[in-house]
């Protein structure tokens, strides 16, 4: 056990003692006191809380569209760049500039299967340092309903993966408006890829 220093003395002159009027006044303002046995409180003890996890690849994403993400079309081109990021690096993406290292086909799925391999497809290329990747899903043709309701939720879930950068409508050859290219961060930097 550590020896206990004393505090070194203080050069400033000592306190002055109160007058017998001045102490008087003190004890009735203060009132009555009880004198303290003991100055320590004990901590209480908190009940253990248990927080299940989550898979990596099961993530909170809603089914419905916020009102500011207009609902798409067959043909129409989807498109989104994270904040803060250039927008050279969409341009860039758009254009093919980065080699596709993985690719998911997720056209003739069900909103739920894909999903679930979305999540995963995801979650594999983080793990694997995976850059760019390639999602098939489809124009929608036989949705029911006047949208595609593959293409709105993948471009609604794409937006709220926290390492998603961006990503936009393929090139003609590669699907066009029926497939997006996703750009992702450097899942080796980040270990905690997903929200718990």
């Amino acid at each position: 056990m550590p020896a206990m220093r004393k505090p070194p003395k203080s050069s400033s002159s000592p306190i002055p003692s109160l007058s017998e009027e001045d102490s008087r006044l003190f004890r009735a303002s203060v009132g009555p006191v009880d004198p303290v046995i003991c100055d320590r409180i004990p901590p209480q003890r908190m009940p253990p809380q248990f927080h299940l996890r989550r898979r990596h690849h099961e993530m909170d994403w809603p089914d419905t569209m916020p009102v500011e993400i207009p609902l798409l079309n067959t043909g129409d081109i989807m498109s989104f760049l994270a904040p803060g990021l250039q927008k050279r690096v969409l341009r860039q993406l758009r254009a093919g500039g980065f080699d596709r290292e993985a690719e998911l086909d997720l056209h003739g799925l069900t909103a739920d299967e894909a999903k679930r391999r979305l999540g995963s497809f995801l979650q594999t290329c983080l793990a694997e340092g995976c850059r760019c990747a390639h999602l098939i899903h489809g124009k929608g043709y036989r949705s029911e309903g006047d949208y595609p309701i593959l293409k709105n939720r993948i471009n609604l879930w794409l937006r709220q993966h926290p390492e998603v950068l961006a990503f936009c409508s393929a090139r003609p050859m590669d699907g066009g408006t029926g497939a997006v290219y996703v750009l992702l961060r450097d899942g080796r930097k980040s270990r905690n890829v997903l929200p718990d």
